[in-house]
């Protein structure tokens, strides 16, 4: 009698797992394929190099006080290399500070990020499920962000499908 229920047990579990569809999508492809996309990441990249300059800017000015005192040093009186350094000692912290402003965790750049791709983003997740409702899928994987998928079907890749529901598609 046990075994007949296991035996039924495994063959449900079989037909659950057959009724389960699952497909694959590239996301880096998405993404490549969606041009307010490349936009916004060009206009990220500018401006973290325009911040990356001011940084670096104020870094040197941080150095080049540094070797003016190191210059001058054996010509100040113990008050003035106290000045110098404390000079430097500022410069340097405000170099840390404006990096911390611009590259923190919850600096300039990542605010700047969220804002542009994050409407992008939605709109490419509202797509594939979009998609998935449509086809009946219970799991979409992203190829790209997994690196535990050696080898997957083309014909699972539902990669087009999305550029299609978000208007980028090939056809």
């Amino acid at each position: 009698m046990k075994k007949i229920f296991a035996l039924i047990a495994v063959a449900l579990i079989a037909l659950g797992a057959q009724a389960q569809k699952f497909a694959l999508i590239d996301m880096e492809y998405i993404m490549s394929n969606i041009p307010a996309y490349e936009r916004a990441n060009e206009q990220l990249n500018q401006v973290s190099k325009k911040w990356q300059a001011e940084v670096e800017a104020m870094d040197n000015e941080a150095k080049a006080l540094y070797k003016n005192f190191q210059d001058e040093a054996v010509f100040l009186s113990e008050a003035q290399k106290k000045e110098k350094e404390e000079a430097i000692v500022a410069k340097e912290k405000e170099a840390a500070e404006l990096k911390k402003k611009y590259f923190g965790p919850e600096g300039e750049l990542y605010k700047k990020r969220t804002a542009l791709l994050e409407p992008i983003q939605e709109e490419v997740y509202t797509a594939i499920k979009a998609v998935a409702t449509q086809r009946g899928f219970q799991l979409i994987m992203d190829r790209a962000s997994d690196n535990g998928i050696y080898f997957a079907s083309p014909s699972i890749d539902v990669s087009n499908e999305v550029l299609d529901k978000l208007g980028y598609g090939n056809n």
